[in-house]
């Protein structure tokens, strides 16, 4: 060949390349409501600046007739390019050729490209949209799953990981979603499951469609194993890019900074708790109102009773633990505590500063609680607070008692600053509660027991039921007044930014699972 066919050659292999699995298959896709695999890099990063590599790989397996469905690119496609400005690698899976099924060559560009991405130090994004394992390459792409999810556990706390299902991620391949920091699923096209519905049937006898078995609503709002839910690919795109503008390249960086800026005093903030301390009040309006800006709620559709997220304080990035009162009062319990927990580690594991706000009256009481391992569960919590070396901030606005209040971030694991205000209670248990077990002889032998019971639930309340003996005791730092919370915590964040604590040398430790 001279250098004018070469030239040839190479753009019709382009082409052919950039057409995937052809033109019938793309159509298909689209009537599913799915863009290509190329066509969401487009919608993913910035204009012009993804670059692919591993165009031409091609599997190598001859095994029932697969040399007959070679295709370059083998089914993915992964690369590098720009989002925000920012170094970003990805892969994504090409369901129009061989239905984006993961065999050896698959998965070789799959952790090349997350190789790059530790080497970097750049987040990770993996789309996915697959049949599963390529079953006439047998053990090699039960090997290539391995070495997908050794990386997950390598890079995992070293750079920002992000599994998007924008189709069926089926079998093995839902643990490498399972072990990255955030998982986006799209409605009605995203789906996760270990067993799909017809071996469930086959093996139990239960029907269930695919989207109730694995759909995002299934795993945003009853698994818990996703964090976010999507009505379309292009708002999945756009909720994806938020994210990643409060998060930092990787475990040696710090996130990125807004602008600082005065707010005004937050008086609103002394009229929100109400005098029933038995009474609701949404505690997203102290969030908004503490903040600079939008608080980007993760897993808003699980476990209501606790919230977390990130958000800015005076330019800082902070992320955000708080009890829910509106929502089963805001007690912890399994599933609250599991997502409190993981969302800290992730923060601690990215130089993000915590910042919880405590209203909690306990641990969720009940046999189903308890057979579910609550014990175990809870751990989590004080054990991921107890190990987080960030700065670590803790408002208590109401209601702070038992373990509860200690698993809240509290002085006793570490806090750096926390304050309280007014209309704290922190105590071992409510004031009526104490009342019946501390007084229960003085209350039944009174001539007028409810009198007797008013009198000493007053008594125990004004002795105990305020934050007053904590900060007596130097577990709260400050009493303050509700509307001078947003200061209060900038003012600590920047005392903060140059925090150092030094933790005993050892491996790891061993968080109950």
């Amino acid at each position: 060949m001279n250098t004018s066919e070469r030239l040839n050659d190479y753009k019709e292999r382009k082409e052919h390349v950039e057409a995937g699995g052809g033109a019938a298959r793309i159509h298909k896709q689209h009537e599913s409501g799915k863009y290509t695999a190329r066509e969401r890099l487009t919608k993913l990063f910035d204009e012009g600046s993804f670059t692919e590599i591993d165009t031409y790989v091609e599997t190598r397996s001859i095994d029932f007739d697969m040399q007959k469905k070679k295709v370059s690119g083998d089914g993915v496609v992964t690369g590098y390019g720009k989002v925000n400005g920012r170094l970003v690698f990805v892969a994504s899976q090409d369901f129009t050729i061989i239905g984006g099924s993961l065999g050896e060559m698959h998965a070789a560009k799959i952790t090349k490209a997350m190789d790059m991405a530790m080497k970097m130090g750049a987040p990770f994004i993996s789309i996915n949209d697959s049949g599963g394992a390529r079953i006439e390459e047998g053990i090699d792409a039960l090997s290539g799953f391995g070495n997908i999810f050794l990386r997950n556990t390598m890079a995992s706390g070293v750079i920002p990981q992000i599994s998007v299902i924008m189709g069926p991620c089926a079998g093995g391949a839902v643990y490498s979603p399972a072990i990255t920091d955030f998982i986006f699923m799209v409605e009605k096209t995203g789906q996760m499951y270990i067993t799909g519905p017809q071996v469930i049937k086959a093996v139990t006898g239960e029907d269930v469609s695919f989207d109730e078995l694995g759909g995002a609503g299934t795993h945003n709002s009853i698994s818990g194993v996703a964090h976010f839910r999507c009505t379309t690919e292009d708002e999945c795109f756009e909720e994806i890019r938020k994210l990643l503008e409060f998060l930092p390249d990787n475990n040696l960086e710090e996130p990125s900074k807004g602008q600082s800026f005065e707010k005004e005093e937050l008086y609103c903030l002394n009229e929100i708790i109400p005098d029933n301390p038995n009474k609701p009040y949404d505690m997203l309006e102290i969030i908004d109102a503490v903040s600079d800006g939008e608080f980007f709620e993760i897993q808003k559709d699980f476990a209501k009773n606790i919230l977390i997220g990130f958000t800015r304080i005076n330019g800082t990035t902070v992320g955000i633990v708080a009890n829910q009162p509106k929502v089963l009062a805001g007690v912890l319990d399994v599933n609250s505590s599991d997502k409190a927990a993981r969302f800290i580690r992730f923060c601690d594991s990215f130089n993000i500063p915590i910042v919880s706000l405590t209203d909690v009256p306990g641990f969720l009481p009940g046999v189903a609680q308890e057979h579910n391992g609550i014990i175990r569960h809870g751990a989590k919590l004080l054990y991921a607070f107890s190990e987080a070396t960030v700065p670590k901030i803790n408002v208590i606005t109401r209601k702070a008692y038992g373990g509860a209040y200690i698993a809240m971030n509290s002085k006793h694991l570490g806090a750096d600053m926390v304050f309280a205000w007014p209309t704290a209670e922190i105590a071992v248990m409510g004031a009526d509660g104490a009342a019946n077990i501390i007084f229960r002889k003085d209350i039944a032998s009174a001539e007028d027991p409810i009198k007797m019971r008013e009198e000493k639930i007053e008594e125990y309340s004004s002795k105990f039921s305020t934050p007053y003996v904590a900060a007596a005791r130097g577990y709260v730092d400050d009493v303050i007044e509700p509307a001078m919370t947003r200061r209060k915590i900038a003012d600590s964040l920047d005392m903060l930014r140059g925090k150092r604590e030094q933790r005993p040398a050892k491996k790891h430790g061993n968080i109950p699972l």
